[in-house]
């Protein structure tokens, strides 16, 4: 019995470690496919505690409580009970076999026992939740799973089930031939959790607990190296290739300090150098805008795709997925991973060996030849043929960042559709015919409504006061802004669509009510780009923002602490986190940050007509005031502040839902399932609320939308309305 489990224990082992090697060779081969991109291993302390935190602590997946703390045991147990895979090796050659000095060390002994029931009871539960989901069969927030590749979940789960029951197995054996030898250590103090499983094997002689320990030590052997050698023959398996990948994935995020993927955008890369008008005259003929082909990507983009486990959490938090259209975030990354390791073969071989690449097998040379983007066979969320994306799919995305901040595991979605869009517009010229308006408006008139720029200062037109004027020709308009202490940014909705302005108006009333100092750029101000970046014209966004900062640095001057105010969420973003890396630096804020500090400092006692005794009223978090900048506390507080009766929607603060209308999703029509804004006013009327609160312009053009749709149907009150946070 010994001989034949140490033969079959050595053999596969060897088979799994030769298999595993190659096919760790293979996926770094593949990432490095990729291009350049920008540093990612800048502040090594930082990106290592990042690191510590994230894998350590769970932080991303503790977003999911019960889940993550499952997650943690498994995690944990995983790289803590190697070391019983190592004693399995040991046991071979002598069933009494215990690791130098840990092995019959109490806590080790303890923590062992301990990870590997907490282990068993994880992957059991996790086993029954998987079975009873809707899975590969439903779509909707409720099938995460769906498209996911369910076997291989299940048979991760199976090994991890089999392992620990092999190892619960294996300590109650120990613990039996221990007493049956009348060795020291057989007590509940060394097997505090298998003692009552080792006293059922009592009785036993020691030959045959001896030849038990053999049998039970090759079954866990074979099973751990099973599972080596299945991952190692499918190097696509996220599920498994993710305990390895993650920690690269996490070291090597976007932000060093930690952050998520959100808030300003990825620059547009050419050979790992930010493109931007400065240096596009040095661009070879043949450079690339954007992402074509798979290759185009950057490494890191393909260490995403890599590491994709497939659980579906940003799936479930998906807007366009939960209104019933064909993009879903892990679907997009999971078919982005077939494709590259379908493709590396090709684009591993020698470019000049035309016997070589006809020699490939038939699906290598059949991916060489696939679309990236364009017409798609059955499916469009998972094509059976034609194209990799479907171009429904890329244009669906709202931007929201749901999907970047429920990853786990880090992945960079929204970076990786954006630079998809700007090769379909700047080099394929190849986007929905809605867009045409936009970028005609944002060119001619410098504001996606195409209005006249003249217009810009009319929703200061009834005013009681002067709004004064940068540069203007009033009596009191200031040359510059020494004279303010804040530049307030109005932004294109503010100044053109006519809810958003008397939200201005009404910002432009209370900062003066309180005292506060400011000044605007009046015509001057043009669109800060927001639009035509998310919608992947980066050359039209790189002339607007460019404009836009000289403007603003020109007004500011030499001045030290250059504050802006800002009512729109998009502009807030843009200015906020994209004007930096074109020279705009400045201290910027949104309208409920600083209106909610005049309240606390009792410049403002009240902020907002609201009838206190009537009112049931909800707050909808703009998803880039909220999740793409954190600010969740200030637009609540202004609203406590006013003792209307509070509800929040059950999609709130990080998990909030999508008004529709981010990544240019405003100026396109949804074609595809339920409105997004009509998913959100209906949870926002399930509240009971008569009144909806945001903090975003683009918001309340969409939730108004969706409310006067409810009305015309019935199902809302006519008394319903959308209100700014500062009306």
């Amino acid at each position: 019995m010994q001989i034949v489990a140490i033969v079959v224990s050595l053999v596969i082992a060897a088979v799994g470690i030769a298999l595993f090697v190659k096919a760790i060779r293979h996926i770094i081969a593949v990432v490095r496919l990729g291009q350049p991109t920008a540093s990612r291993t800048d502040a090594p302390g930082a990106r290592a505690t990042t690191l510590l935190r994230e894998s350590l602590g769970h932080t991303r997946m503790l977003q999911w409580t019960a889940v993550g703390v499952g997650h943690w045991f498994i995690f944990v147990g995983f790289g803590l009970l190697f070391f019983t895979l190592l004693t399995a090796f040991g046991q071979l050659f002598d069933a009494g076999f215990a690791l130098p000095l840990v092995g019959h060390f109490v806590l080790y002994e303890w923590a062992t026992e301990l990870f590997t029931w907490a282990m068993l009871v994880a992957i059991a539960v996790f086993i029954g939740y998987r079975a009873t989901r809707p899975s590969a069969r439903t779509r909707g927030p409720k099938g995460r799973f769906y498209g996911s590749t369910m076997w291989q979940a299940y048979f991760v789960e199976a090994v991890i089930l089999g392992v620990g029951l092999c190892i619960v197995t294996l300590r109650g054996l120990e613990y039996a031939l221990m007493s049956a030898s009348g060795e020291d250590g057989a007590s509940a103090l060394h097997f505090p959790l298998t003692f009552w499983l080792g006293e059922a094997f009592s009785g036993a002689s020691t030959g045959a607990l001896e030849n038990a320990i053999y049998l039970v030590a090759t079954l866990k052997i074979v099973i751990s190296f099973t599972w080596m050698i299945v991952i190692s023959l499918n190097p696509t398996m996220g599920v498994a290739w993710h305990r390895f990948t993650a920690f690269f994935n996490i070291y090597l995020k976007r932000e060093s300090d930690g952050g998520t993927a959100l808030g300003g955008l990825q620059p547009m890369m050419v050979g790992g150098t930010a493109v931007d008008f400065e240096n596009i005259e040095d661009l070879d003929e043949d450079a690339v805008m954007g992402i074509g082909k798979i290759e185009d990507f950057a490494w890191k983009g393909i260490l995403d795709f890599t590491s994709c486990t497939e659980c579906g959490r940003c799936q479930s938090q998906c807007p366009a997925w939960n209104t019933e259209k064909p993009l879903s975030p892990k679907l997009l990354i999971t078919n982005l991973r077939d494709h590259a390791y379908a493709k590396a073969p090709f684009l591993l071989t020698d470019p000049e060996d035309e016997e070589a690449r006809a020699a490939l097998p038939e699906h290598a040379r059949a991916a060489a030849d696939r679309e990236l983007v364009g017409a798609t066979a059955g499916d469009p969320a998972l094509p059976s043929g034609g194209a990799v994306i479907d171009p429904e799919v890329l244009w669906n995305c709202t931007s929201c960042g749901a999907c970047v901040q429920q990853c786990p595991v880090d992945i960079e979605h929204v970076d990786h559709i954006i630079d998809m869009r700007r090769y379909q517009v700047l080099i394929e010229s190849n986007f929905p015919s809605e867009l045409n308006g936009l970028f005609k408006g944002l060119e001619n008139k410098g504001n996606p409504w195409n209005m006249s720029p003249t217009a810009r200062m009319d929703w200061a037109k009834g005013l009681d006061f002067e709004v004064k004027v940068v540069g203007g020709d009033g009596e009191n308009d200031p040359a510059d802004l020494d004279e303010v202490e804040w530049l307030f940014w109005v932004g294109c909705a503010g100044a053109f669509e006519d809810k958003a302005k008397k939200t201005t108006q009404a910002i432009a009333e209370l900062l003066h009510i309180a005292g506060v100092s400011f000044a605007v750029l009046g015509t001057e101000e043009t669109c800060t780009g927001d639009p035509a970046r998310r919608a992947g014209n980066e050359f039209l966004f790189q002339m607007m923002a460019q404009q836009n900062v000289e403007v603003i640095n020109a007004a500011f001057g030499e001045r030290e602490r250059k504050k802006v105010v800002v009512s729109c969420a998009h502009c807030f973003n843009t200015i906020l986190n994209e004007y930096p890396s074109l020279g705009g630096k400045y201290e910027v804020v949104h309208h409920t940050q600083l209106l909610n500090k005049l309240v606390r400092d009792r410049k403002l006692v009240s902020v907002t007509p609201l009838d206190r005794s009537a009112s049931q009223v909800t707050y909808h978090d703009p998803c880039y005031l909220g999740r793409h900048n954190k600010v969740y506390s200030p637009p609540r507080e202004l609203i406590e502040a006013t003792g209307a009766k509070f509800t929040e929607m059950p999609r709130n603060q990080n998990r909030s839902f999508c008004c529709g209308a981010g990544g240019a999703r405003m100026w396109m029509e949804e074609k595809v399932g339920k409105r997004i804004n009509l998913e959100r006013v209906d949870e926002a009327l399930a509240t009971g609320a008569d009144k909806v609160i945001t903090g975003c312009p683009f918001c309340s053009v969409m939730l108004n939308d969706g409310v006067t749709a409810r009305k015309a149907d019935g199902s809302a009150a006519e008394t319903t309305e959308v209100l700014d946070v500062a009306r």
